[in-house]
């Protein structure tokens, strides 16, 4: 793993939170003040929770957190510990009686990497959130990304370590970076050298079996039918925005996924990316939007690069070193 800054933007802070044995984690994105967001699903099997706010034609302008979480299903308790968190602190929509703190999230499937009976659950989500007080997160295996894999076509005997990345850039003072939870069927390729990076390993081990072949060169034996996957992610800016620009700015940000995992957006992933603004610079959107997507693009090669093995399934590093 590798210890990166929280100073993102001033505005948004990352935490972490994980059970180790039971491979599974939450990632949480928080901007107390709230930040004007949109989000793209394009994966088949999503798992999310407080998306239709986001539509531009419904009430809420601003939300507070994102909460990426493994679990499955399950995971979406873990927002709950969020708000917890925020409404101790002041935050949240104001609805005279309450201020209600708005946490959307999604969820990746990891229950098979180590206890299905251990998920992120309120108590999780509320130590992620005090984690993001830190002025330091890590990558890797750890958080959303604890029991991430990828490549599993042929089943996890033969897939390779996911994990949590993040990547940034900037244009002038216009900042955009993306943290990302990689969780996918394909496999994770540098698309500048179109060397795989992880993904579904070959029988004796000794290469990569490479997803999209194997699906074109045998339709009936390949069928997909395994629902263990889906990348999720949170890009965030410090360029002013609308819910319909932000909206527009993730689904930009999709092409990151397109370029770096394939297969990507298959019926068996739940691939969902979430923008969030914190509104200080004037900027373009096309300009946000070409940003974000390689923003995602470089979380994707360092979440796995950065991966550790863990219950058994090798890491990048690991599976690079064994081949020489």
């Amino acid at each position: 793993m590798e210890e990166k800054s929280n100073k993102i933007m001033g505005n948004f802070h990352i935490g972490h939170s994980q059970h180790w044995e039971a491979a599974t984690g939450c990632t949480v994105v928080i901007c107390p003040k709230g930040a004007t967001a949109g989000v793209d699903v394009r994966g088949g099997a999503p798992g999310t929770r407080e998306t239709d706010l986001l539509n531009p034609v419904n009430l809420v302008d601003k939300i507070h957190a994102v909460l990426l979480a493994g679990g499955s299903a399950f995971g979406l308790d873990a927002a709950g510990g969020v708000m917890r968190y925020l409404e101790e602190k002041g935050y949240g929509f104001d609805a005279k009686v309450a201020k209600i703190p708005i946490v959307c999230s999604a969820v990746l499937f990891d229950l098979p990497v180590g206890n299905a009976q251990i998920r992120p659950d309120a108590s999780m989500g509320y130590k992620a959130s005090l984690n993001s007080e830190k002025n330091c997160f890590q990558v890797g295996s750890i958080g959303a990304g604890t029991g991430a894999t990828v490549g599993k076509l042929k089943g996890y005997h033969r897939a390779m370590k996911g994990g949590i990345g993040y990547g940034a850039l900037q244009s002038g003072a216009l900042e955009v970076s993306a943290l990302v939870a990689v969780n996918a069927l394909g496999d994770v390729i540098d698309s500048g050298t179109g060397e795989i990076l992880a993904g579904l390993r070959t029988e004796d081990g000794k290469g990569f079996a490479e997803t999209e072949k194997i699906m074109i060169g045998n339709r009936e034996e390949n069928k997909v039918s395994l629902n263990g996957n889906t990348t999720i992610g949170v890009v965030m800016t410090n360029g002013i925005g609308t819910k319909s620009q932000m909206t527009k700015i993730a689904s930009m940000a999709q092409n990151g996924i397109a370029r770096s995992i394939r297969p990507s957006h298959t019926m068996v992933d739940g691939d969902t990316i979430f923008a969030m603004s914190s509104g200080d610079i004037e900027a373009d959107t096309s300009l946000m939007g070409v940003m974000a997507a390689i923003a995602v693009e470089r979380a994707i090669i360092d979440g796995v690069t950065k991966a550790e093995d863990l219950a058994g399934i090798p890491c990048a590093k690991t599976f690079k070193t064994s081949l020489f």
